[in-house]
């Protein structure tokens, strides 16, 4: 008697770091584009006010891209999977986005 096992392969189009990467790439940008525009920050932080946001805010960028990588299980079906899967991928960026941006700002740009 032989056993046969289901071996099921994932296909990733991109590496976990890469995904990553992309997704701290994009937040990188975002909260420079909004320092640079932005005015002088609490007083209290000195010149080194902007070291915050730019650590938090790629950071959830990066947490969005593996949410990204992760989420191609569920986009190798194709169809309307493929189209949920890429909503919820981009929803879940765009709320970790906002979140790391208002936990970077809060204390050294607002109030």
């Amino acid at each position: 008697m032989t056993t046969q096992e289901n071996l099921t392969a994932t296909i990733h189009r991109g590496s976990l770091n890469k995904r990553m990467v992309q997704g701290a790439i994009i937040g990188l940008i975002l909260i420079s584009a909004f320092l640079i525009s932005a005015g002088k920050g609490r007083p209290e932080w000195g010149n080194w006010w902007m070291i915050k946001p730019l650590i938090i805010v790629p950071f959830a960028g990066a947490v969005g891209g593996a949410i990204y990588y992760y989420m191609d299980q569920v986009r190798s079906k194709g169809g309307w999977h493929r189209i949920v899967a890429d909503l919820i991928s981009i929803i879940i960026f765009l709320i970790g986005m906002w979140m790391g941006s208002v936990l970077g700002l809060s204390g050294t740009y607002w109030n």
